[in-house]
C-alpha cells in the first residue's frame, strides 16, 4: 500500500460497536490491574480520612475514574514525577536523574567516544555535555535497517544564569550579574527565593574534573521596586540588563560597611576566576563542590538560578502541578519513564522489530543550535550506529519506517484569557495529550502521523486533544520540525496542557503525567503494527 492512497486498515480498528462495558477502556492494562488490586476507592482529597462505602468495595473505576484526577494511579505517577522535577533543578541535574532511573532499568551506558556493539534485546543510553541523553532499547528481532520508534523532549528551560564575570555591587548590596535564558516571563521572578545549582570545573591534581552541584537553599532575591516609586502604577516594565540582578548579601553582612579594599591584581593563570565573582559566591559553590575545594580551585562555573520553593501538587481537590520547568521536564520524564515501562512485557519486546529511543536535548528554549541541541547531528550520529552492521542504505531504509513524537508542552485554554485560543481548539486539564497542529510547520504534525497516533490512543485508552493556534497570533515552534526535517523522519508535535508557560511557576494537571507516559509506552511497543500497512 502507498502512502499516496492511504490504506486505513489500522491494526485493532472495531469494525461494530461494542458493548457500553466493553468500551470502558482503561488507561492501561498495568493501571487495571493495580485498580483489581486496591480494597478501596479514593474519591476525594484526604486518600487516609475517607474511605468508600463497603458497597463499593468490590466494585471496579470507571474509565472515567482511572482518567480523573482522583485516581489512585494518577496520584501516584504525579507524585513521582513531582519527585523528579524537585530534583532536576537544571538540564544537568535532569539528565543526572534520568541516568540513576536508566541504571536501575539495566540500561548500560555507551561513550560517543567510542566504538559501538549494540545486540538486540539490550538497552543503552549516551549523554552529550551531560545536558541531553539519548536512551534505546534494541528489540529482539531488530535487523539493521529496521525502524526507529523515537519520543523526544527537552531539558532545558527559561532561566537566569550567571554570567561569565558576575561581580556587581550597589547601594551597600552585593548582587551577581546573570544573563536571561530563553523568553521567560521575568517579572515572575521578582520576590521570589532564588536558589543556584549548575556544574563547575574544578583543577585537581593539575587536572579538570567536572562537578554537579546545588545549594539547595534560598541565597538570593531581586525585589520589585515599591508601588509608591512607579511613575505608572497600572504597568509593569523591567530592564532585563538593570533591574533582574539578585542580591546575594548585604555590606554590612559581608563586612564592607568600611572603605572597600583597592583590588587585586589580576592573576596570570587564565584559570584563576577569582577576580571575576564575589568571594562569597565562590565559597558558597566550594561549600556545594565539598572534598575540600577553594576557590583556587575554581576554573568555570556555569550555574543557573531557580525558585527555590519546591513544586507541589496543589488545588482543593489535589488536581493540579504548580511548579517550575514543566516546559519542558514534563516531556522529559514521561518520555524516558514510558521508555523503561515499555520493557516490562519481555515476549512482547523479544518479538519487537524497532529500536525504542527516548531523547531529550538542551537548548531548545533558544533554539537548538548548540552540540547538544536537537539541530545537531548528534542524532543521526547515534542513529546511524544503531543501524550499522547491513547494507550502506540501511540507515536511510530505517528513516522510512520510522516516527517520532516530540512531547513538549502545549497551551491550555485559560479562563481568564479566553479570547486568545481558536474558539474551536481549547485544551483544558485532564481531558488528554494534545496534538499540536500548525499548516505553516511551525509544528511538524502531518495527517498520516495524527491517524497514527489516533490509532496508538485508542489502543492505550488515553483521550487526545488537538491544539492550533489563532489566525492573528503567533505560534511557538518545538524541536519536532527541527529533527522532521534534519532526519527526513515522520514525525507528530504533542504534549501535556499547561498554563503559565515560561512563568517562573508553572500550572499543570496531575491526569497529564500519567496519560502522556501511558500514551508514549504504547507507542513504544506499538508502532511498527500500526506503521506497517501505510508503508
Amino acid at each position: 500500500t502507498t502512502m499516496g492512497s492511504f490504506d486505513m486498515k489500522l491494526k485493532g480498528t472495531p469494525s461494530q460497536p461494542k458493548s457500553s462495558a466493553s468500551s470502558q477502556v482503561s488507561l492501561l492494562s498495568p493501571v487495571r490491574r493495580a485498580a483489581r488490586s486496591l480494597t478501596k476507592c479514593v474519591r476525594s482529597q484526604s486518600e487516609e480520612d475517607m474511605e468508600q462505602p463497603s458497597s463499593l468495595l468490590t466494585k471496579l473505576p470507571t474509565a472515567e475514574e482511572m482518567a480523573g484526577p482522583a485516581s489512585v494511579e494518577v496520584r501516584k505517577a504525579a507524585a513521582e514525577f513531582i519527585t523528579f522535577l524537585n530534583k532536576s533543578v537544571t538540564p544537568f541535574h535532569a539528565v543526572a536523574e534520568c541516568v540513576t532511573r536508566l541504571k536501575a532499568a539495566g540500561f548500560e551506558e555507551l561513550k560517543e567516544s567510542e566504538p559501538w556493539t549494540v545486540q538486540p534485546k539490550k538497552k543503552y543510553f549516551v549523554t552529550k555535555n551531560r545536558s541531553c541523553i539519548l536512551a534505546f532499547a534494541v528489540g529482539g528481532a531488530y535487523k539493521p535497517g529496521n525502524g526507529f520508534s523515537v519520543v523526544v523532549g527537552h531539558t532545558d528551560s527559561p532561566c537566569l544564569r550567571v554570567k561569565p564575570i558576575s561581580k556587581q555591587q550597589a547601594d551597600k548590596f552585593i548582587q551577581v550579574g546573570v544573563s536571561t535564558y530563553g523568553g521567560g516571563i521575568w517579572r515572575t521572578w521578582f520576590d521570589r527565593d532564588l536558589s543556584l545549582a549548575g556544574e563547575v570545573a574544578i583543577k585537581k591534581d593539575n587536572k579538570l574534573v567536572r562537578k554537579l552541584i546545588n545549594i539547595a537553599r534560598p541565597v538570593m532575591c531581586i525585589p520589585n521596586l515599591a508601588i509608591h516609586l512607579e511613575t505608572d502604577r497600572t504597568k509593569f516594565e523591567c530592564n532585563t540588563e538593570t533591574n533582574l540582578r539578585p542580591i546575594l548579601e548585604s555590606f554590612v553582612a559581608a563586612g564592607l560597611d568600611v572603605a572597600p579594599k583597592k583590588p587585586e591584581a589580576p592573576s596570570a593563570d587564565p584559570r584563576d576566576i577569582s577576580g571575576e565573582h564575589h568571594s562569597q559566591l565562590l565559597e558558597l559553590v566550594c561549600e556545594a563542590v565539598g572534598d575540600g575545594c577553594k576557590p583556587a580551585d575554581l576554573v568555570d562555573l556555569d550555574l543557573y538560578l531557580y525558585d527555590a520553593q519546591p513544586a507541589a501538587i496543589t488545588g482543593l481537590k489535589e488536581e493540579f502541578i504548580s511548579g517550575a520547568r514543566l516546559d519542558n521536564l514534563v516531556g522529559t520524564y514521561t518520555a524516558v519513564t514510558a521508555l523503561i515501562n515499555s520493557l516490562d512485557d519481555d515476549a512482547a519486546f523479544t518479538a519487537c522489530p524497532n529500536v525504542r529511543v527516548a531523547a531529550c536535548y538542551d537548548n531548545e528554549e533558544v533554539g537548538s543550535q548548540s552540540a547538544q541541541g536537537a539541530e545537531t547531528a548528534f542524532t543521526e550520529h547515534v542513529l546511524r550506529k544503531l543501524a550499522a552492521g547491513g547494507t550502506t542504505t540501511d540507515f536511510e531504509t530505517a528513516i522510512g519506517k520510522s516516527m517520532l513524537i516530540s512531547a513538549d508542552q502545549a497551551h491550555a485554554a485559560h479562563p481568564n484569557y479566553s479570547a486568545k485560543h481558536e474558539e474551536n481548539h481549547r485544551p483544558s486539564f485532564h481531558s488528554g495529550v494534545v496534538v499540536k497542529v500548525n499548516h505553516n510547520q511551525r509544528y511538524a504534525t502531518t495527517m498520516t502521523t495524527h491517524a497514527v497516533l489516533k490509532q496508538i490512543a485508542f489502543e492505550a485508552g488515553v483521550p487526545l486533544q488537538k491544539m492550533i493556534v489563532r489566525n492573528d497570533s503567533p505560534c511557538g515552534s518545538t524541536v519536532g520540525p527541527i529533527l522532521s526535517s534534519r532526519l527526513g523522519l515522520a514525525t507528530i508535535d504533542v504534549g501535556c496542557p499547561q498554563l503559565a508557560m515560561h512563568s517562573i511557576r508553572e500550572f499543570g494537571d496531575t491526569s497529564s503525567i500519567l496519560q502522556a507516559q501511558t500514551l508514549y509506552t504504547t507507542f513504544f511497543k506499538k508502532l511498527h503494527d500500526v506503521l506497517a500497512p501505510l508503508l
